[in-house]
């Protein structure tokens, strides 16, 4: 890919800070691509999603709170594909097509607005292959002992089932040998900062190259 908008992909293990690097790149310039987000909003609003779902896990999965919007029990299906690798793969094979398809919508609608970077965030960028629609990867990566201590202050589990999580996703090592430029976040969020400012100079300056030899 040669052309505007320099494509960005920004992925690292629970508690690594990748969610924060990426606000920070949003806060500089770039345009942010949540894909996470859009894989969550497709299981709430994309009728092929819901039904794939329910065929997967059951109609249960979903309820209607008391506003009338639909829930989806997301802890029960990561309780489920924690012990079935198999519904996990037709959960990520009914869902990334439709991601990859919203990524190519961000993608053209960025080129009409002239933007110059656009960050990809997905936290299984190299699983799903999605790394090939991209110019560059950033991973994020932080010490075992912090990322459980952040993940587990967010309110996202117990120390145990963080741990399962870190046990299930790509060691940080292979992310690093895959990856183009590598964050380390293993201090204060003002050393983070600074480091993805000079990250992003970097990919203005790689942006730039790309766009030249059009």
């Amino acid at each position: 890919m040669s052309r505007y908008p320099f494509l960005v992909g920004v992925t690292g293990g629970i508690g690594s800070g990748k969610s924060t690097v990426c606000r920070f790149l949003s806060e500089m310039g770039c345009t942010l691509f949540e894909a996470d987000m859009v894989a969550k909003q497709l299981q709430l609003h994309d009728s092929e999603v819901i039904n794939g779902i329910k065929t997967l896990f059951g109609s249960e999965v979903y309820s209607v709170d008391v506003a009338g919007q639909m829930v989806l029990d997301r802890k029960q299906i990561a309780a489920t594909v924690f012990s079935s690798p198999a519904k996990l793969e037709a959960l990520n094979t009914l869902i990334h097509p439709k991601v990859f398809s919203e990524f190519q919508k961000a993608v053209h609608d960025a080129e009409n607005r002239g933007v110059k970077i656009l960050v990809k965030e997905a936290a299984i960028l190299f699983e799903s292959g999605s790394n090939t629609q991209l110019d560059v990867v950033i991973v994020v990566v932080a010490d075992e002992q912090l990322r459980i201590e952040r993940a587990v202050q967010k309110g996202m589990g117990s120390r145990e089932e963080i741990k399962q999580r870190i046990a299930r996703q790509w060691p940080q090592k292979k992310l690093i040998e895959k990856a183009d430029y590598v964050v380390e976040n293993n201090g204060s969020r003002e050393e983070l900062k600074k480091e993805t400012e000079a990250l992003y100079s970097r990919l203005l300056s790689a942006a730039s190259s790309a766009c030249n030899h059009l």
